[in-house]
């Protein structure tokens, strides 16, 4: 097969065919480093490759497999990691000029897990300084295109992995999520970005290790990708206080059920946020794909009273336990929306910690009760369609002016505060072919259902198939 037919598999099609004995490690890591070389430069999706390491690991991945050993969930797949984990011997920049030139001397859990796996590491994925913003642009390594319009941003904070599987350089990347991060460029890219509950990856190491809105999670092409991809991260680590003790193999089962009498709940526009009448447009246009799976739609949202204010105050509070210190030393260096978030954790009063506290307490009881009468809520991923690449972030909406640098994206981090699990699945295209996701919101720390309707809902409208101009 070609490296091009070998790149459209996907990554529960690659595994299976290594399984089977028709394809090696080998074949697959030489596919998707030609595809990179081919088409990463349109993009600028993967910031650090290692040909020769990938290689050496596909070889060892196939005499291990030639000598009759078992084979972890990933072994062969080709992955890269979000440039904020670390990687033993491969350099790790947080996007950051400060980190320019920094090699770990150990990796991160969520690396060393799909290692462990079978992965083979192929590099890192672009991503905006220190993960700040919904869009991937550094002074390090520069803007990650979106495949779907180059004068468009990928989004972000994991714009580089969700751009790598839209032009199939991977067929699986991680990523984190404070606000969006996972869902937003999946939405863009028109691949697969879940949301996992909190510890349900654990993170390791990590300085702010009792912080519930920063996760990390799998990114993929297809729901099926992404279910597998978390069943290799997932799983209790004791040096994560916030992990989930539970078996992983639960994302392993089938994901097909019946639908029939299930409540799903629609806010389009999350109670009211300014939303591009394009975006609600798709969006729209996809309700009937609910109905026909026999779910009964309603317009509903909770009440995300004191949202706002209560992210914000916490988002300070994690930039200033995480980048604090270095602020001291390097404020120079830093962009100014990261010095911005990091002095305002640093200089909010005791008191507007307390009252986050109270809000997001609240928040979740209201979500709680609202998720008790309904079994899902869906809406928009983001509050806009890919925007252009030079834009550092989205200013004004539907002629609502933007506050702030993460205004935008409060579609996104109204539900990180809630701790549900969500998921960004494509939707459709805008008219002039942008991307558009739709999120998935399940029960609490129910990541299985919230994959199950996600696979639903993707087998129906195939929307994933639609691969960027030049890159099926």
């Amino acid at each position: 097969m070609s490296w091009q037919t070998l790149c459209s598999m996907t990554a529960t099609q690659m595994r299976a065919e290594i399984a089977a004995g028709r394809l090696s490690a080998r074949e697959l890591t030489e596919a998707h480093l030609e595809s990179i070389a081919q088409r990463n430069s349109a993009v600028n999706a993967v910031v650090t490759v290692d040909p020769e390491g990938a290689l050496a690991q596909a070889r060892a991945a196939d005499q291990a497999q030639a000598a009759g050993r078992a084979l972890g969930l990933l072994h062969g797949l080709p992955v890269a990691h979000k440039d904020c984990f670390l990687t033993e011997g491969m350099r790790t920049t947080w996007g950051s000029p400060i980190h320019a030139g920094f090699v770990p001397a150990q990796s991160s859990l969520i690396v060393a897990r799909q290692r462990a796996a079978g992965a083979i590491t192929l590099g890192k994925t672009n991503m905006p300084e220190f993960g700040a913003g919904s869009q991937t642009y550094n002074p390090v390594f520069g803007a990650t295109h979106n495949p779907y319009d180059p004068s468009r941003t990928a989004g972000g904070s994991s714009g580089g992995a969700a751009a790598a599987l839209a032009c199939r350089l991977l067929p699986l990347a991680d990523g984190t999520d404070m606000g969006g991060s996972l869902r937003n460029p999946a939405s863009f890219c028109n691949v697969v970005g879940l949301r996992p509950s909190p510890g349900r990856v654990p993170l390791w190491p990590n300085a702010a290790a009792y912080n519930t809105l920063t996760v990390a999670g799998p990114m993929a092409r297809t729901v099926a990708d992404a279910a597998l991809y978390l069943a290799a991260m997932a799983g209790p680590d004791a040096r994560d206080p916030l992990s989930i003790d539970q078996d992983p193999a639960r994302f392993l089962g089938a994901l097909e059920r019946d639908f029939a009498g299930t409540r799903v709940a629609y806010a389009p526009d999350w109670g009211g946020l300014p939303t591009e009448p394009r975006v609600r447009q798709v969006l729209d246009g996809r309700l009937g794909v609910f109905a026909s799976l026999g779910c009964e739609i309603v317009e509903a949202c909770p009440d995300f009273t004191g949202a706002d204010s209560a992210f914000h105050a916490l988002r300070g509070l994690a930039f200033a336990t995480t980048q604090g210190q270095a602020l001291a030393r390097e404020r120079a260096r830093m962009k100014d929306t990261v010095v911005w978030n990091i002095e305002l954790g640093l200089q909010q009063s005791g008191a507007a910690l307390a009252q986050a506290e109270r809000d997001r307490a609240a928040l979740f009881a209201r979500m709680h009760a609202f998720m008790q009468d309904h079994d899902y809520l869906v809406g928009a991923v983001s509050q806009v369609a890919p925007f252009p690449v030079d834009e550092p972030y989205v200013r004004e909406i539907d002629g609502v002016p933007m506050g702030n640098y993460i205004d935008w994206m409060r579609s996104g981090y109204y539900l990180s505060l809630t701790g549900h699990p969500a998921i960004s699945v494509p939707c459709g295209f805008t008219p002039d072919g942008l991307p558009v996701g739709i999120q998935i919101v399940g029960r609490y720390r129910d990541e299985l259902g919230v994959l199950r309707l996600a696979h639903a809902f993707e087998q129906a409208t195939e929307c994933w198939r639609r691969a960027p101009a030049g890159m099926a």
